[in-house]
């Protein structure tokens, strides 16, 4: 497993940051860059509650809200794989990177705040992870301005 960090200065307060993060639409904006259609299901974000990040078909991966403060810090423990919108049984493929956690933090600056993703990733996605995250964290910059 390997440990990417990726960080972005954006000119916008931390509220239009974090709804440009974490609203339905936004979500699914910034997220497009890695799968188009993408989107998430959960309820109200909550600490300890479970999230599906989800592509159209209803695949993909569940995870737990191991800590949310609004604005500020918001982390996932990664879990399982979800198919047809059904979380699965761990198998032996899901636990090389079940526990993989993602972590995006907000730091208030004098006339930009910054945003750090820190995240987990296996030796198959690290390329990937590395070019389209990047491109992802713009894409997110230009929906705050």
């Amino acid at each position: 497993m390997n440990r990417l960090e990726f960080s972005i200065d954006i000119k916008a307060g931390k509220e239009a940051i974090w709804n440009a993060l974490w609203s339905d639409s936004g979500y699914r904006d910034w997220c497009g860059v890695f799968f188009e259609g993408s989107y998430v299901v959960t309820d109200d974000w909550k600490e300890g509650s479970t999230v599906m990040f989800l592509s159209p078909d209803q695949s993909g991966i569940y995870s737990t809200i191991e800590k949310h403060i609004p604005n500020k810090i918001m982390q996932f423990k990664h879990c399982g794989m979800v198919t047809k919108g059904e979380k699965q049984p761990v198998d032996e493929k899901t636990k090389e990177w079940a526990g993989a956690m993602e972590t995006y933090t907000l730091t208030e600056g004098e006339d930009v705040n910054t945003l750090t993703v820190e995240i987990d990733v296996m030796d198959e996605h690290l390329d990937f992870m590395k070019t389209t995250f990047p491109k992802a964290l713009e894409k997110l910059k230009d929906n705050c301005s």
